[in-house]
């Protein structure tokens, strides 16, 4: 994810400004069987726990799937509260984790799911937990995500025989990218191959949490339906023939192509798409060449665009691909093109009440937004939406007043410690309050 809107303009359930619908989200009692609210205390006992958690994984962060250190913490961790763990799951790579904890009376199967991947930016040092992995850092909090879920699979273990069915754990690598599988060649991000792998199959609801510093502390958003964009990234590969300035009538300018390629894939995919359909393109990065006198047989090219239907997904790749064909065409050349897709995030209307009325429970009615206008970063918890119905929650983690306002993906991000209780008791809360009512 790299963007970071701010969303607390929207209206809270319960202001005047909310629909009737809303509002009537927060009546639902508080499921029987399970005592949530001994699950919530079991959370809020160990809080300083959670928080160094938080500050160890911050210190040893890891890149894509290479998140071994990690992984293997968590398993342990959830190994000691008492749950079937699997490591090493993902056909392609093998670097996820999977806690299952399997209540004392049957019934649904929810899933929670925590990123454990950073990011390649180098830390502004100062502080005592900082990272101490050169060029690594948790700019987008996946390391407050995975102490939030670990919390929540402690605090759900200590009832877990009045629990009503499954809570499945997922611990994934590689949100923040995609690499090559050893197996098919093809880019793959860590919930693709997870979800492909299985980890999703026989689900009844899914949820995730991601921290957003547009937010203050105490504050929960929810976005009503499209939540974020198909974010698919493409690298396009330009070949042609080395030579001296002096005679380029013996070489193929690599250079040229991918310049004409990075003014004209802009008209092209505009009037290519829907005018009426949200889309953005953008380039950031072009290399190629040696020396300023010697012309390049080689560049590269990559960017991403951004859009939330599938079809102008589809349709934005062909343009490109037709249009990097001509660029490298009409100069002599040849053009490879690399993408890796993305999905978007929509979130479920039914998922999306269930977990108003659990945050309403753990930030009050008044703090809980319900937003209509979607966000343009990319999240693969998509992939997992396509087996169950579910939605992704943000939670404030901004204090003004201490500094902690960085967007994410900022060398200076940072969140509010106070706010994993609070994830943790929302994880545990919408999963038990599924699995004992369903969408009801």
């Amino acid at each position: 994810m790299a963007l970071s809107v701010n969303l607390a303009s929207s209206a809270a359930p319960s202001s005047p400004e909310a629909t009737g619908w809303e509002r009537a989200l927060h009546a639902v009692p508080e499921a029987p069987g399970l005592d949530i609210d001994a699950v919530c205390r079991a959370i809020e006992e160990r809080e300083a726990e959670w928080i160094a958690l938080r500050r160890e994984f911050h210190r040893f962060p890891e890149l894509l799937f290479d998140v071994g250190r990690t992984a293997a913490r968590v398993a342990q961790l959830l190994r000691e509260y008492g749950l079937e763990v699997q490591e090493g799951v993902g056909d392609h790579f093998g670097k996820g984790v999977v806690g299952v904890l399997r209540g004392g009376r049957p019934g649904r199967t929810v899933l929670l799911r925590a990123d454990m991947d950073a990011l390649p930016i180098q830390e502004i040092r100062g502080r005592e937990y900082g990272s101490e992995i050169e060029g690594a850092m948790h700019a987008c909090g996946h390391d407050a995500h995975t102490a939030m879920l670990l919390a929540a699979a402690y605090g759900l273990s200590r009832e877990h025989e009045r629990l009503a069915g499954t809570v499945r754990f997922v611990f994934q690598p590689a949100e923040e990218g995609a690499a090559p599988s050893p197996v098919d060649g093809e880019l793959r991000s860590g919930g693709r191959d997870l979800v492909e792998s299985g980890v999703a199959d026989g689900i009844d609801a899914a949820f995730a949490l991601h921290v957003w510093p547009g937010l203050d502390t105490g504050g929960l958003a929810i976005h009503r339906r499209e939540a974020m964009a198909a974010s698919s990234h493409f690298r396009f590969t330009f070949r042609g023939r080395s030579g001296h300035h002096g005679a380029p009538h013996l070489a193929a300018d690599a250079l040229l192509m991918a310049a004409h390629f990075a003014v004209e894939a802009n008209s092209a995919v505009a009037v290519a798409s829907d005018p009426l359909e949200p889309v953005s393109f953008a380039f950031g990065k072009l290399q190629a060449g040696t020396a300023g006198n010697v012309i390049a047989d080689t560049a590269e090219v990559l960017g991403t665009y951004r859009a939330f239907d599938d079809a102008t997904v589809r349709r934005i790749r062909s343009v490109l691909e037709r249009c990097a064909a001509a660029c490298a065409d009409r100069f002599g050349g040849t053009a490879l093109p690399s993408f890796r897709m993305g999905k978007a995030l929509i979130n479920d209307a039914a998922a999306v009440g269930l977990a108003s009325r659990a945050g309403s429970d753990v930030f009050g009615a008044e703090q809980v937004r319900v937003h209509d206008q979607p966000s343009l970063a990319g999240e693969d918890f998509a992939y997992y939406l396509d087996k169950a119905p579910g939605a992704m929650l943000l939670i404030g983690v901004r204090d003004e007043a201490r500094g902690i306002v960085h967007p994410l993906h900022h060398p200076s991000f940072d969140l509010d410690e106070r706010a994993i209780a609070l994830g943790a008791k929302l994880h545990a809360r919408a999963a038990a309050t599924f699995l004992e009512r369903g969408f009801e």
